[in-house]
């Protein structure tokens, strides 16, 4: 759920980069640096799920993203919104993985009772 969170802010943070050339008037390489370093930034770090250091990552690009707002108004929203977004796919994922170890557990429990 995490890694399709960061995919979906992937889009969303790409397509900030011509907001922030035209509206913004921010410098196009800056631009280009922020909107897409941050969209390529939430693919790798989706890619890097399986290492724990990459939901670290994740918090501080969501932190990132709301920061944005200062530059674009309308990312104080957005970005907000993934962080719920991120929050969320965190906490149930977490707790889905502790209710398999759970489960798992308790079938190795029985299956060793039932030998």
């Amino acid at each position: 759920m995490c890694a399709a969170t960061l995919s979906l802010e992937a889009i969303t943070l790409g397509l900030t980069t011509p907001v922030l050339i035209t509206i913004a008037d921010v410098d196009a390489p800056l631009a280009l640096t922020i909107g897409l370093g941050l969209a390529v930034l939430c693919l790798l770090t989706a890619g890097a799920l399986r290492s724990e250091w990459a939901y670290g990552l994740g918090w501080a690009i969501q932190v990132a993203a709301i920061c944005l707002g200062f530059v674009v108004g309308m990312m104080f929203f957005l970005g907000a919104v993934f962080a719920g977004l991120w929050a969320t796919s965190y906490l149930l994922g977490r707790k889905i993985e502790r209710e398999r170890a759970a489960a798992f557990a308790a079938y190795d429990a029985q299956e060793r009772a039932g030998d």
